[in-house]
């Protein structure tokens, strides 16, 4: 029996040969990776964009939009934080909303406005951010702000034309990594102002588009992103491995923050090695560094120290820190774990920074000697 044609089977098959080319060529020598270790990191970080993206796009409305969280412990990609907890929604340049949410004991909370993104795609740029010393917040750490609509004083963030998601980001300090924390709750809701009549039942077409948002989600994040050593990258990021490049602002570059400071750079160290990092932290709202693998995902912070916020840190008697990233604990008190991993990247965040950042420094050292 042949089957029922409807246009949501043709998205899935789409969906499906988008599958098996990611398969053929991005988790693949054309994509850098050489080895059986490669191809089963790739695989993961394709399942977990693919629940992302249906998480967060197959059932999308700019309308009645929900807060969904973008990235937990078990649902990693595009750069998570072990000391962040983030939600999106969707939204439109055509519409008013106001969002509610509370603080939660975070040290820095901002919502940020992405354009382009309606079908599923990355975002092409960051076209505004509104941080909390730029709206009002309660005795209970509750706060409300507006999107979109007549200008106001303080609370208010405008949406121009392209503007189609709003991103949010809770950054904590605490001795236990955040987004392994089930208590943090930010009690995010939005809502659409006058959002008109209820939405009709899903039909083949709505369901087929749903199909596409994800699948095109998917690729935007895997085949179209070139191989890192092949693509032009943003100041802050080097491909020279262990060594940093200054921290600077990111400007509007898509998922990136208007008012964070970051520098990147890939780690590589032997079996017997260590890189010791060290620097002095800025006075800032908040800081931390994170490694992540190739696919821009953090380690497992849940079971593992693979990042460290200011509060994490021990200092030297000036006031300065050293961190060692090594394979197994050297004993020191700022170890971080590379889960042994001989290549990876290393992530630094400074969030409302003051002044000019000192450039982590960093080099390698065999691990008998600290």
């Amino acid at each position: 029996m042949s089957a029922i044609q409807t246009e949501s089977r043709k998205a899935l098959h789409e969906l499906l040969d988008l599958l098996r080319e990611v398969d053929d060529r991005w988790a693949g020598p054309e994509w850098n990776l050489q080895g059986e270790a490669d191809v089963t990191g790739a695989h993961r970080a394709l399942m977990h964009m693919l629940e992302g993206g249906l998480l967060t796009f197959f059932e999308s409305d700019a309308s009645r939009p929900r807060f969904r969280r973008i990235v937990s412990p078990t649902r990693k990609f595009t750069g998570d934080n072990a000391d962040a907890i983030y939600y999106d929604a969707a939204i439109s340049s055509d519409r008013r909303y106001v969002v509610r949410g509370r603080m939660d004991g975070a040290v820095y909370v901002s919502f940020t406005i992405e354009c382009d993104t309606a079908e599923g795609d990355m975002a092409t740029r960051t076209a505004g951010v509104l941080n909390d010393t730029q709206f009002d917040v309660d005795e209970e750490g509750r706060f409300e702000i507006r999107l979109g609509g007549d200008p106001q004083e303080r609370s208010w963030l405008p949406l121009e034309d392209g503007a189609s998601r709003v991103t949010t980001r809770h950054y904590y300090e605490n001795e236990r990594c955040a987004a392994a924390d089930p208590t943090r709750h930010a009690a995010l809701e939005i809502q659409a102002l006058d959002p008109g009549p209820p939405p009709p039942a899903p039909d083949d077409a709505t369901v087929a588009a749903g199909i596409r948002r994800a699948l095109r989600f998917v690729r935007t994040r895997t085949l179209d992103q070139p191989p890192m050593a092949q693509a032009e990258q943003p100041p802050f990021v080097s491909i020279v491995p262990n060594a940093f490049p200054q921290p600077v602002t990111p400007g509007d570059f898509g998922l990136a923050a208007f008012d964070a400071a970051y520098s990147m750079a890939p780690y590589v160290i032997g079996p017997d090695d260590a890189l010791v990092m060290t620097g002095r932290w800025p006075t800032c709202r908040c800081a931390n560094v994170s490694l992540w693998n190739r696919h821009m995902q953090t380690y497992d912070y849940a079971n593992r120290r693979v990042s460290l916020n200011r509060a994490q840190t021990k200092l030297e008697a000036d006031g300065r820190f050293r961190m060692v990233l090594a394979h197994r604990d050297p004993g020191h008190p700022n170890w971080i774990d590379t889960e042994g991993r001989p290549f990876g990247l290393v992530f630094w965040r400074f969030m409302l920074p003051v002044g000019e950042i000192e450039k982590p420094e960093a080099r390698v050292v065999p691990l008998a000697e600290l």
